[in-house]
């Protein structure tokens, strides 16, 4: 691995800065070390040492629209959406003072979006048409042990009238048998019971119909503690309603509360700039992934149910067509599985996940057919056990079907992390990892980005569990894949851990967000802050001199698979290559979006390229494309938009 950046300069400039540090430091300590600071500064601001490693710098977001960033998704406008619903704020959440920021890059300018629910912690995935799917986000925030003052837990709500279903408001009363209620805290809706006929003219056998629905006891403290199963009556309900209806609860009791998901889902329209409510998932969810199919459609799994538990592989498919869910085949995932779409109904699961989850189940990473809902473990990772809060990335071109997994701790708290990399070749006979190189130091929630050069760009993160102990990691660094090296990066301002995005913006800049520190101190004695300062990296491409590629649309803008595409280049004979970069749709240090497709150059005629897309539904899903030519040595144009359709 390539060692840190040195620090090249003129031996005048060097001996002078040199003498100014050593005079400093003969004076006083803070004089030295504001002279290293000032020579720092210089320095990175040096063409040749911005050429060689890059150059970051902070967006100027205004305090009326800061927030906590923990999600962000590129449009096709070019803006991008910055959602924090609550931005994991209690004092917000109980407020319902829910945020959503779109801000313009091109321009650096901002604008506050209405946000109708709490957003916080959903999943999300582009649509063919361009909108956004925003799904799930969050029912209800943790309390921990000791905190929690009224008994709850799960209430199934039955129903043996075969010929009504019925809907029960939040704040529905259920009585236990000795007078202790209990009050639900979100509507629930009870399907009829059913009829199932027992023979010709033989009578119909009833199956009482149920649903799932949380409660607290109305009074605070011990009394409504419970942990045999009880059948209680609905208040209110009375004669053939009152025998046909009520709950049974197993256990509710004073024990941890854990975060609740919501079934609520939104498309956001990046023209209106507006969430439309679409239909309501089947189950809730809290922290799912989202990916969208070759058909168009999402497949939505995992998550925390409305009951805080994990959704036990019951998992889903939107059809953006009817803005309607089905259900798909099942199988259970830990929250925020790291998915990427390999096939017409594949999927590659890479084992990187974001927390949520038994450490001995639904770990393994694999090749899952929805087709059939067969899962083929993929060997070979070395470090299985510290995969959560890694991150994972479709190598460039997407053609290849290599997906590395860099980094990762432990599960839950866990102090365990690791520098391993990995990669998975999907095209092989027998699909397996192989190790890669070792990133810097043993590191978790790193955040990747695919650059238009095929290489890939990886920042931030942390040695410990949501950064304990200052040990957020200020460096970067830049994978090839063709030479399956890492080479450094300049260093970062900002220190990123969990709740962080980064997102390729048109101009070939990283724009990276959010961080959310247990503590601000290495001691761990003072609580952290959101970090709301967004530093935005411009890779070393855009610093070689010259002129750069600049590319235009020829034509139309929408394509179809295996149709060509014409661009205009003032040097057609000098681009090397052209690629399709899905805009990112990032939260976690997952992206669920993320891929970058090679274009074939079919035709170069005076100031024209003439590519194709491929014919591969699955290597391209439907939606827009970030369309970037790069030239030989290695400088992207500015992104043209092209929309693939279904």
């Amino acid at each position: 691995m390539a060692q840190r950046p040195s620090r090249p300069t003129t031996r005048k400039t060097l001996l002078g800065v040199a003498a100014v540090v050593a005079l400093a430091a003969l004076n006083a300590p803070a004089v030295a070390g504001f002279a290293q600071h000032a020579y720092h500064r210089y320095e990175i601001n040096q063409p040749e040492y911005k050429a060689k490693y890059g150059h970051w710098a902070l967006a100027s977001l205004p305090e009326k629209y800061q927030l906590n960033s923990i999600h962000a998704i590129l449009l096709h406008t070019g803006k991008v959406l910055l959602i924090a619903g609550s931005g994991n704020s209690v004092k917000l959440f109980e407020g319902r003072a829910f945020k959503s920021t779109l801000w313009d890059p091109a321009t650096d300018t901002f604008k506050k979006i209405d946000t109708p629910a709490d957003l916080f912690c959903g999943g999300h995935a582009q649509l063919p048409d361009g909108k956004i799917l925003v799904a799930g986000g969050t029912a209800r925030y943790e309390v921990l042990e000791g905190d929690v003052k009224r008994a709850g837990g799960a209430m199934l709500v039955k129903n043996e009238d075969p010929d009504r279903a019925r809907t029960f408001p939040k704040g529905t009363l259920f009585r236990s048998p000795s007078g202790v209620e209990y009050r639900s805290q979100f509507p629930v809706r009870v399907p009829a019971a059913k009829k199932t006929p027992t023979g010709r003219i033989g009578p119909v056998k009833v199956t009482a119909s149920e649903a799932r629905v949380f409660v607290e006891a109305v009074e605070e403290g011990p009394l409504g503690i419970t942990n045999t199963t009880e059948q209680y009556a609905i208040v209110g309900l009375q004669g053939k309603d009152a025998d046909n209806l009520y709950g049974i609860a197993n256990k509710l009791g004073l024990d941890k509360k854990d975060f609740q998901g919501i079934k609520d889902a939104y498309e956001f329209d990046p023209v209106t700039e507006k969430y439309t409510k679409v239909g309501s998932m089947r189950e809730a969810r809290w922290y799912p992934t989202l990916t969208t199919l070759s058909d168009g459609r999402v497949l939505a799994v995992s998550g925390l149910d409305d009951i805080g538990q994990i959704v036990p592989g019951k998992n889903e498919i939107y059809d953006p067509r009817t803005q309607t869910w089905s259900p798909a085949p099942t199988r259970y995932f830990p929250t925020y599985p790291s998915f990427f779409l390999t096939g017409k109904r594949k999927i590659f699961y890479s084992g990187s996940n974001a927390g949520y989850g038994p450490a001995d189940k639904g770990r393994t990473p694999g090749l899952w057919d929805l087709r059939t809902n067969v899962f083929t473990p993929v060997p070979g990772l070395k470090d299985p056990d510290v995969l959560e809060t890694s991150s994972s990335v479709l190598l460039p071109p997407a053609q290849d079907k290599k997906v590395m997994v860099l980094g990762g701790g432990g599960v839950g708290e866990s102090r365990a992390a690791t520098s391993r990399t990995a990669i998975a070749d999907l095209d092989a006979e027998h699909p397996a990892f192989t190790t890669g190189p070792r990133l810097p130091e043993n590191t978790r929630y790193l955040n990747s980005v695919l650059l238009p050069d095929d290489k890939v760009f990886t920042t931030g993160g942390s040695h410990d569990y949501r950064g304990k102990g200052a040990s957020d990691i200020l460096k970067s660094q830049i994978y090839d894949p063709a030479k399956n090296i890492f080479t450094p990066a300049a260093d970062p301002s900002v220190g990123r851990n969990y709740h962080t995005e980064a997102l390729l913006l048109p101009d070939g800049r990283v724009a990276v967000f959010g961080s959310d520190p247990l503590f601000a101190d290495k001691a761990d004695s003072r609580p952290g802050h959101f970090e709301q300062r967004v530093e935005v990296f411009a890779p070393p491409y855009l610093h070689q001199g010259g002129r750069r590629p600049d590319l235009a649309l020829g034509g139309r803008t929408d394509v179809d698979h295996g149709s060509e595409v014409v661009l205009h280049t003032t040097d057609p004979a000098g681009i090397s290559r052209v690629r399709l970069i899905r805009p990112g749709s990032a939260t976690h240090v997952t992206d669920f979006d993320q891929r970058s497709v090679a274009l074939d150059i079919t035709r170069r005629a005076g100031g024209t390229l003439t590519v194709r897309v491929p014919d591969d539904a699955s290597l391209v899903p439907p939606g827009w494309y970030m369309a970037v030519a790069v030239d030989t040595r290695g400088v992207p144009s500015r992104a043209v938009w092209i929309h693939v359709f279904v």
